[in-house]
């Protein structure tokens, strides 16, 4: 599966991604390779767990 995500910076230069059609899949990192890194991670337990409570 593919998912869209946003890529932004906070104000002390982490790198914050989010996956919109997951709501509240979110994930940062110190650079924007691993923030990326990190939601792929993210995505795959949100999963998960919207599963096991027969979330859509």
């Amino acid at each position: 599966m593919k998912f869209n995500v946003t890529v932004d910076r906070d104000e002390d230069g982490m790198w914050i991604v989010e996956c919109p059609a997951i709501p509240g899949c979110v994930s940062q990192g110190t650079t924007k390779a691993q923030a990326l890194d990190n939601i792929k991670e993210a995505i795959t337990l949100c999963l998960e767990v919207r599963a096991e409570k027969g979330l859509p």
